[in-house]
């Protein structure tokens, strides 16, 4: 069976670090094809700015698109799409919009509010609950899943890199988080 995995990063969150670096590895030992969509160029000091968010949104999303053109997502039966933070909302779009749109899975790292604005198939979330870019302990994030049927994972204590200031705890955090990917990646 022919599988892609594409990763759409955040603004700050790029491919190298934990909750991509690990989720690509699990990806890539499911015999998925990766493909990493490294878009740069985002304005400074986005968080809490509207406007620096939604030019950071179609900045991302004409990058990805570009990127993204030479891929026929009609030759894989199995899709999946990783994101983080605007990230999610980059991939909640062209999931929308794709011809493929039935065969796309969606690992939602740390989505923000815009992303639930798009029609996609199935999914997982996870969130913190002291996220600041989505309100912390009045996000809206676990009501949204809900309203879509996409299980949440809420990470106590955790911010938008689903980090706390326990070491410990973020790695306890992080395996957890890691196991319930891999089980949606492998299903």
């Amino acid at each position: 069976m022919s599988k892609l995995a594409v990763f759409f990063p955040g603004i700050g969150y790029t491919a190298d670090k934990p909750l991509l670096h690990y989720s690509r590895r699990i990806a890539a030992d499911a015999g998925y094809e990766i493909k990493l969509l490294p878009y740069a160029g985002f304005p400074e000091k986005v968080k809490g700015d509207r406007a620096k968010m939604v030019e950071s949104f179609y900045m991302a999303l004409q990058q990805a698109e570009e990127m993204l053109a030479d891929v026929d997502l009609a030759v894989y039966e199995d899709i999946l799409f990783v994101g983080k933070s605007v990230g999610t909302i980059v991939a909640a779009k062209i999931a929308e919009k794709s011809g493929a749109a039935g065969r796309i899975r969606l690992i939602l790292y740390t989505p923000l509010d815009d992303t639930f604005r798009f029609s996609f198939g199935k999914a997982i979330a996870f969130t913190g609950s002291k996220d600041p870019w989505v309100g912390g302990e009045n996000s809206r994030i676990p009501e949204l899943c809900e309203e879509k049927q996409i299980p949440c994972t809420v990470i106590p204590e955790a911010n938008h890199s689903l980090e706390t200031n326990d070491l410990q705890e973020d790695l306890r955090n992080l395996q957890r988080i890691m196991e319930e990917t891999e089980a949606f990646i492998r299903v």
